[in-house]
């Protein structure tokens, strides 16, 4: 697969550390931004790269030269002029007939790329791109999508918005060779704006999300951020062909206050500590995966999008406070009948209800976890079933004894305690 890397930003905002030189070229952990992403992608069969060069490209292409020493091939588009974030991407019009990998040149990642092309390859689309969680959504652009991954919405910074998502575009993006049709002349253009969201109204666009490492250099602090976890190897180790670890985590009761039926969004309050919980299971590399029964679909008290939109303040709530969950499974089936107004579809006897550990082994799946190495957190019995009976450790929320788990008063508690015994 050909690699397009974009290499031509100055990186004003973060000059402190930058220098006077390419922002692509800044020195991470002895090696600039560039090497890191040619050699992550070397490391799983790239070899094929294209430098599109701009502020002082003469110093990355002294730097790379034909790639040889890497043992990759590299050549150069230079904009003579600036060309936007796409423009550059006309002079691939007769040299790409395959699907190609376009990526920002000041990002630091380590992601299955196999995993991310079956999803293109799956989804038909002209574009997919890889979309993930982080810690500060509110100031990110945010990727609004459909249950199958097409993009229905783009919200930019600046754009008013609701309870959301944490769904943002990371800067990873697979193309189809077709795409570059739209370019007959060397212009400034940018890859957002001018590129992509257009494809939204013709259902062109999906996104890929997950939680693998992906983080930008756009501020001195993330920049120091991302030095430490290079050298603590969370990098590597978010990696989805890596076995994974999880906190699974209830919802009700655990990460925000118990309600009974929880059917009216203005009820959901997290939890005091419930954030803090959270963000720690970010920063030590472990996955945050919320697992809950929510029988109010099959009893027909909300319904699916009333139910997502619930979940999309709970996003809303942790990223404001610099936390996020990597992904939320729920059971929607209820086997009891007799409610006003049930949906009879959801009324059956399913593998995913909890005590039933359905919703943590589907999760296991998706994500390549080791059971063994993760704890399932929830306030009730049912919790403590589905975790055993998926293989996973347990931990109970309140003050009840239970067989052969520990037991905390809240889940800030358990985070700070599991962790420090590395026990996982």
């Amino acid at each position: 697969m050909k690699v397009v890397i974009m290499a031509g930003g100055k990186g004003t905002r973060i000059a402190s550390v930058n220098g006077d030189i390419p922002k692509p070229m800044i020195q991470v952990c002895g090696k600039p931004i560039l090497q890191h992403q040619i050699e992550c992608l070397k490391g799983q069969g790239c070899e094929d790269f294209v430098l599109v060069t701009g502020y002082l490209g003469h110093v990355i292409k002294d730097y790379f030269q034909d790639g040889s020493r890497f043992r990759v091939g590299v050549s150069y588009i230079e904009e003579k002029e600036p060309l936007g974030t796409a423009g550059a991407l006309y002079y691939l019009k007769n040299d790409v007939a395959e699907d190609f990998l376009l990526i920002n040149g000041d990002i630091i990642f380590d992601v299955d790329i196999r995993r991310f092309y079956a999803v293109h390859r799956q989804n038909g689309a002209l574009a997919t791109i890889f979309t993930h969680p982080n810690s500060h959504p509110y100031d990110s652009g945010l990727i609004v999508t459909e249950a199958d991954g097409r993009v229905m919405g783009w919200l930019n910074r600046e754009d008013e918005r609701g309870w959301h998502k944490n769904c943002v575009n990371a800067g990873l993006h697979m193309l189809s060779p077709n795409i570059l049709k739209c370019f007959d002349k060397p212009v400034k253009r940018d890859l957002d704006r001018d590129v992509l969201k257009p494809l939204i109204e013709r259902r062109a666009l999906s996104a890929y999300q997950s939680p693998e490492y992906v983080k930008d250099m756009g501020t001195p602090d993330r920049y120091c951020a991302v030095c430490h976890d290079i050298q603590m190897g969370l990098v590597k180790r978010k990696n989805l062909a890596v076995k994974q670890k999880a906190f699974f985590l209830d919802r009700d009761g655990t990460i925000n206050r118990h309600v009974g039926f929880l059917t009216n969004i203005h009820d959901f309050e997290l939890l005091e500590g419930a954030a803090e919980a959270v963000r720690l299971i970010n920063k030590h590399g472990y996955l945050a995966i919320v697992v809950t029964n929510q029988p109010v679909i099959a009893r027909g008290d909300i319904s699916l999008e009333e139910l997502q939109e619930i979940h999309n303040k709970m996003e809303t709530l942790l990223g404001r406070e610099g936390a996020y969950v990597d992904d939320i499974f729920y059971c929607p089936h209820h086997p009891d009948r007799g409610f006003p107004g049930e949906r009879l579809q959801y009324k059956i006897e399913c593998g995913c209800r909890k005590p039933n550990p359905g919703l943590i082994l589907e999760a296991a799946e998706k994500y390549n976890i080791d059971l063994s190495q993760s704890i399932m957190v929830g306030d009730g019995i049912n919790d403590v079933e589905a975790g055993k009976r998926a293989g996973c450790k347990t931990a109970f929320i309140g003050t009840q004894k239970v067989e052969g788990t520990a037991l905390y008063p809240d889940l800030l508690t358990c985070v700070k305690q599991t962790l420090e015994k590395h026990s996982l």
